[in-house]
């Protein structure tokens, strides 16, 4: 009950204050007004954050650098309505937004995953983040909610990471970081400017021994983009990245484990040397120009081709072979029209094709065994076009927004060794979605939308379990596509008050949703092998609670608060017990697992500049993260808990060269918690410890040419 409360205070004080400033308009529009200029492209379309009737996140390059950059759990912590969950690093953080991507047990799902606009995500919508170098970002762009009608297989959203080629001058630089459990990550940075092009370089390095036993991390990531014109208004950009790393595999711990030795790996795990070896290179040439009178057409075109090569040892040793191409175009009018009303129109299409064979064999301690047990050619492509329009109903106040996608996902699975175990499945979905951006000034809008989201199963999750109806094919043909509806409501602004001395600028963002799902997705666990199936229906509601306050000159407060209420509606599942025994049992009512009800986080930063030469911060945050079930009958559960971190830092800059010298301390007050959480395993292993208190620190030296 008392959380009920809280929730009702949360909103009364931020409607307060949205009162406040609607009552008080007057005074307001005496106040210095600079519309948003934060732009990004997820959407698809070159847009100001406060003209898009989404829920919209930005961080820039310096959000980067000012963390610990070992996993992308380590940046997203303040942006309201994102949760995430790392096992050991970078490698298999389940990202989740408004519960999708939180059935995962390995990798993300149901979040697309973009680098520089090209999906990093595969045909299928699985996705791993290997090649991510933190170093060569000038920023992430988040678009949070339902983006079924623009990407494929992007019911919870899109994740854009974005290489910095907004640099002004010739540059190089090194980033350097260490920190307890052996952490060692260094690289260089080099970026060439002159008239005609840009481009940039960075190779990353990291050895990571790990907080638990078995959970070793190596890996080299190699990024370059090349980015040059033409004539005039157009562009030609080149990206390559290569990424080649291992990571060794703890695996998870049942609850009495756990309690005995958090830190330690599952023996059976430890027994097969549970691990990924994972080998990916990738290049994508993107041309883009303006024409028209007033330059008010465009036309991007984009190729890519992918090599992902992985070895992946558990219950057996498993190559994967995998060999992508694929493209994307897109066209967009802007106009005016109508008493001068702006109206943007746009349409294009995406298309993705990966083949390759999937070879298993025995595994002897971690070693590929000489006994073929199976082999297949998994082939799984996926074309998909939208459109989109937006028009300005009122005048630089109320914009509507029309868009839609059609989208063709096939899987074909050639079994090599018994032709008879061949299967086909094909999903498609046209996915519509209505929007409406109101701003009653130039800086605070209402957004609410509606739409579909269609998600389909990814390969690894078609896996045939030994019970589906016609077991052994390769594709379980008893899993059909997650859909959904999803209605959201917001507010969002940033309002400077520059002649105070107090919170001379402020930038908030409340959203409220409620989401129906059909056939969601859910993991569970047979002998070690993840398999899944459909719960009938799902209802999830939530709220998204995001602020920025500059409190005083230098001295920056931050908060995000996420609360979910997401429960199974209609849910019969199947429930295997040893080798024969399977029973149905009904877990309507019951809450869905690995995501929590409360979630919040709260950061002091402070600024100070000494001179032109030298600057210097610190920061302190401090996180709730409410308990969770840990499977779909509400069994077990992980204990919430509270994590408290800080950290310090100091810029030097002198005709040309810079240095950053950073220090950090996390979960300052040593609590041990659950970071991650395995979905429905049937022997019970759903536990995986988060680290100590640890510490990190950084040097970063450069120098503008």
């Amino acid at each position: 009950m008392k959380k009920k409360y809280l929730i009702l205070v949360i909103l009364f004080i931020s409607m307060f204050s949205f009162s406040d400033i609607v009552l008080c308009q007057e005074e307001i529009l005496d106040t210095l007004y600079q519309t948003e200029e934060i732009i990004i492209t997820g959407t698809r379309t070159l847009k100001k954050i406060i003209d898009i009737p989404y829920s919209v996140e930005r961080l820039d390059k310096k959000e980067v650098l000012m963390n610990r950059t070992v996993g992308i759990n380590d940046i997203f912590y303040l942006v309201p309505g994102i949760f995430t969950q790392s096992r050991y690093g970078n490698h298999d953080v389940r990202i989740s937004i408004r519960g999708f991507g939180s059935r995962s047990n390995t990798g993300i799902r149901g979040v697309r995953i973009l680098q520089d606009d090209i999906p990093e995500s595969e045909p299928d919508g699985q996705t791993r983040i290997e090649a991510i170098d933190f170093n060569t970002l000038g920023s992430i762009e988040i678009v949070k909610g339902n983006s079924s009608s623009l990407y494929t297989n992007a019911p919870g959203g899109v994740v854009n990471f974005k290489s910095d080629l907004s640099f002004p001058k010739t540059f190089i630089s090194t980033h350097n970081e260490f920190g307890s459990y052996d952490l060692r990550q260094n690289g260089i940075k080099f970026g060439y400017l002159n008239n005609d092009f840009r481009f940039l370089l960075t190779y990353s390095y990291r050895n990571y021994e790990g907080y638990r036993e078995h959970s070793q991390e190596y890996q080299n990531i190699f990024n370059s983009a090349i980015q040059t014109y033409l004539f005039n208004n157009s562009t030609l950009s080149v990206f390559l990245n290569t990424v080649l790393g291992i990571i060794k595999l703890p695996g998870s711990l049942t609850k009495a484990q756990y309690e005995t030795n958090p830190d330690m790996a599952n023996p059976q795990d430890v027994s097969r040397d549970s691990k990924r070896i994972s080998r990916k290179g990738r290049l994508g040439v993107r041309f883009n120009t303006f024409f028209g009178k007033s330059n008010n057409n465009e036309i991007e075109l984009t190729g890519y081709g992918a090599i992902k090569d992985f070895d992946r040892t558990a219950k057996t040793y498993r190559i994967f072979a995998r060999y992508g191409i694929g493209g994307s175009f897109r066209y967009i009018n802007r106009s005016f029209f109508l008493d001068n009303r702006f109206n943007e129109f746009s349409f294009g299409g995406d298309m993705y094709y990966q083949t390759g064979p999937i070879t298993e064999y025995n595994n002897i301690n971690g070693k590929k065994g000489d006994n073929l047990l199976a082999q297949t050619d998994e082939t799984i492509s996926n074309v998909g076009f939208y459109v989109q329009d937006q028009f300005s109903i009122l005048k630089d106040k109320l914009d509507l927004f029309l868009t839609g996608r059609y989208d063709k996902v096939t899987f074909i699975s050639n079994d090599l060794l018994f032709a008879a175990n061949n299967a086909t499945r094909t999903f498609e979905k046209f996915t519509p979605k209505v929007s409406l951006n109101f701003k009653i000034l130039p800086n605070i809008a209402f957004y609410t939308s509606y739409g579909l989201g269609f998600d389909t199963p990814a390969g690894n999750e078609l896996d045939n379990y030994p019970y589906s109806s016609t077991y052994p094919k390769e594709l379980n043909p008893d899993l059909q596509p997650q859909e959904s509806n999803n209605f959201e409501f917001g507010v969002k602004g940033n309002v400077k008050y520059p002649k105070n001395t107090v919170f001379k600028n402020i930038v908030f963002e409340l959203t409220v949703y409620n989401l129906l799902i059909k056939n969601e997705i859910v993991p569970f666990v047979v002998d070690n092998q993840v398999y899944y199936r459909n719960a009938a229906k799902t209802d999830r509601k939530g709220l998204e609670l995001g602020l920025k306050a500059e409190i005083v000159k230098g001295l920056n407060f931050r908060t995000a608060y996420t609360y979910n209420d997401f429960k199974y509606d209609e849910y019969i599942a199947r429930t295997i017990i040893g080798d024969t025994l399977i029973t149905d049992v009904r877990y309507d009512g019951n809450i869905v697992p690995s995501v929590p009800k409360h979630n919040f986080v709260a950061e002091l930063l402070y600024d100070y500049y000494f001179n032109e030469y030298i600057s210097a911060y610190a920061k302190v945050n401090w996180m709730y993260i409410d308990k969770m079930f840990v499977n779909d009958a509400n069994t077990e559960n992980a204990e919430a808990y509270s994590l408290l971190n800080s950290m310090i830092g100091a810029e030097f800059n002198y005709k040309g060269f810079s240095a950053l010298l950073s220090f950090g301390i996390n979960n300052i007050l040593d609590k041990r918690y659950v970071a991650f959480i395995n979905i429905n395993d049937a022997n019970k292993r759903f536990y995986e410890a988060g680290p100590l208190r640890n510490f990190f620190g950084g040097i970063n030296l450069g120098y503008n040419f």
